[in-house]
């Protein structure tokens, strides 16, 4: 036996990673439960074709260089005499559908699992595109809804064209300015100032050199978090006379006495009375610039009425909220796509001298199965609260719910209440849980896993875990979002209606055991809720936004099983069941079979067959 050198021995074979789209068993289901047959025929040639794509090696090698050329500001922020230049250079749509007809309540589930496949190769464009989305929908709804001046009317159609535009020359996206140093995530303790003081008519200064006007508020204050510093616009929030507000403001404007060349000539862009202080040193989402900005006389364009600023930004959040659960299902699809093709080249010690491939191993088909589990119950919940938020953008839609949901499609009139209780419920447990998940996939290559494998990008699970940690914290950390549900859920006017929503969907179907379980834990649940006042039950936050959330998942468990019955999906609702404590008395499927039979209904969880070989069964 030769001894190993570097150049020699031996070298494990590289994984070969599959189209998340037709391969994942979890995105296989959830496109088959969620749309209606005509509207998944016509989109999965296309969100296929994206599958394919976001693993090709010219969009992987663009993640690696923006992970090593990342954003910095130019000149440390001057120019050679000193003056403020504090421009970013960032080296390196997802939008647009959200806003296209055809698909009605649908398109948001459409939209949101394009971008799931997307996120784990986008270099974290995912982050401004969520807030483009939402800024999208809130100038949507001014332009649909508020009596807007023309000038006003120009300039928000403009903002929302570009917004969801196609064109890569035209489109913006959208930075979300809330947090500063003494509020944090209480954003009502805003220490910036808006003061109306419109500029004249003759002053020169413009959104746009075609004329776009700037805003009649000028705002001053200084924004300690800002991700997504490189976008076109931001949505932000200032003090008024009449209290905290919401406010549009372009990042760049027009001089026509900038010097904007060498040679002297002038009429250019500059920042708008904005001023980058410093650029944030992160653990993770490295590529997206985020930064501390002193804003000096930003000009800028109210939104909706002074003092309803939070109203105004909840659009927002709703929309952020769930896209940062889809960001975290991406990471986690991905790296239990990795995990896969690990096991399935990857030999260890079978004890006696033998070999064997992982996915030969009872133990690791066993962990990776539960694990394909946990992530399938958090993609129903996610893709759930997607067509609920479809519904509530498309209210007078002629389109009737697809069978296979139709149970829980809830009225009209409970969209919002249920909408408002899913989002922060969705957003706290999925990042959550995501990360522990795409630990565990880590994990599964062993050390490999721990590496920064840039080299072979597409294996590189160490970066997926530092970028998902984020998701957790920005846009309402867990206790932050546990307080919001609370909030929600004892608030005295819509309070009733959400729980009365929750009820209609848990106790829609009580046919078999698992059903009556269910029913019976959100009904001491419900009465906890109805019973106990908003200070006794902040205590327990946590405990009941869990709960809440595992009992969503395991209705939509059942109601997967019901649309496609089989071992294999049985087997997966059952064990996330007993897991989650909400069911006694039942047996596995597994109960006394060999661990040949377990092993391969294992397999057949993790790798999406529809049911395990009946020869061993």
């Amino acid at each position: 036996m030769e001894p190993a050198s570097a150049n020699t021995g031996f070298f494990q074979r590289l994984p070969t990673l599959k189209n998340q789209f037709t391969h994942d068993p979890s995105i296989k289901r959830v496109f088959q439960l969620f749309l209606p047959t005509d509207i998944a025929q016509t989109v999965a040639p296309e969100i296929s074709r994206l599958g394919d794509e976001v693993l090709h090696e010219r969009v992987l090698d663009w993640v690696t260089d923006a992970e090593k050329n990342q954003p910095y500001v130019t000149g440390g922020g001057r120019n050679a005499f000193g003056q403020p230049l504090s421009s970013i250079l960032s080296l390196g749509s997802f939008v647009s559908q959200g806003y296209e007809v055809g698909l009605d309540q649908y398109t948001r589930v459409v939209q949101y699992l394009r971008q799931l496949i997307f996120e784990s190769s986008s270099a974290n464009v995912g982050c401004p595109g969520a807030m483009a989305d939402g800024a999208a929908r809130v100038l949507q709804h001014h332009l649909h809804n508020s009596k807007l001046n023309p000038e006003q009317q120009m300039v928000f159609q403009n903002a929302f064209d570009r917004l969801v535009s196609r064109d890569p020359t035209k489109a913006w996206t959208s930075g979300q300015w809330m947090t500063e140093r003494i509020g944090g995530s209480d954003v009502s303790r805003s220490e910036t100032i808006a003061t109306y003081s419109p500029l004249p008519n003759d002053a020169p200064l413009r959104e746009s050199r075609g004329g776009i006007p700037l805003g009649p508020w000028s705002i001053d204050g200084f924004k300690w978090f800002s991700s997504a510093t490189d976008s076109n616009m931001t949505i932000l929030l200032a003090q008024t006379p009449k209290g905290l507000s919401a406010f549009y403001a372009p990042m760049r404007r027009y001089n026509p006495s900038l010097v904007a060349s060498a040679t002297g000539a002038t009429g250019g862009t500059e920042l708008n009375g904005v001023t980058i202080s410093r650029l944030k040193n992160k653990m993770g989402t490295k590529p997206l610039p985020t930064a501390e900005l002193q804003l000096q006389g930003m000009r800028g364009w109210l939104i909706g009425e002074e003092g309803h600023g939070i109203k105004e930004i909840s659009t927002i959040l709703t929309i952020t909220r769930i896209r940062s659960a889809i960001s975290a299902l991406g990471h986690v699809s991905r790296g239990l796509t990795i995990a896969r093709a690990f096991a399935e080249v990857r030999e260890v010690g079978a004890g006696r001298g033998g070999r064997m491939k992982l996915v030969d191993s009872t133990l690791h088909m066993r962990t990776l199965a539960d694990m394909t589990v946990e992530h399938h119950a958090m993609m129903l919940l996610t893709l759930y609260s997607s067509y609920l938020l479809g519904l509530e953008e498309h209210p007078t839609s002629a389109r009737t719910p697809a069978p296979s949901i139709a149970a829980i499609t809830p009225s009209p009139e409970y969209v919002t209440p249920l909408l408002r209780v899913v989002t922060p419920l969705l957003k706290a447990y999925v990042t959550k849980e995501a990360i522990r998940l795409i630990y565990a996939c880590m994990e599964s290559l062993g050390g490999v896993g721990y590496l920064e494998n840039t080299e072979s990008e597409y294996m590189n699970v160490a970066r997926l875990f530092r970028d998902a940690c984020v998701l957790n914290i920005w846009e309402g950390t867990t206790d932050v979002l546990a307080t919001d549900l609370i909030r929600a859920l004892k608030h005295p006017r819509g309070g009733s209606d959400s729980i009365k929503a929750l009820n209609l969907i848990i106790t829609s179907d009580q046919r078999d055991q698992k059903s009556a379980s269910i029913v019976q834990q959100w009904g001491a649940l419900k009465a906890q809720l109805e019973t106990n006042t908003q200070e006794d039950l902040l205590q327990n936050a946590r405990g009941i936004l869990w709960k809440l959330a595992e009992i969503l998942m395991a209705i939509l468990f059942l109601l997967d099983v019901k649309s496609s019955d089989g071992l294999v999906v049985r087997e997966m609702c059952r064990r996330f069941f007993a897991s989650r404590g909400l069911e006694t008395g039942q047996g596995s499927d597994l109960d006394g079979a060999q661990a040949g039979v377990g092993l391969e209904l294992n397999r057949a969880i993790v790798f999406g067959l529809q049911t395990a070989p009946a020869s061993k069964l």
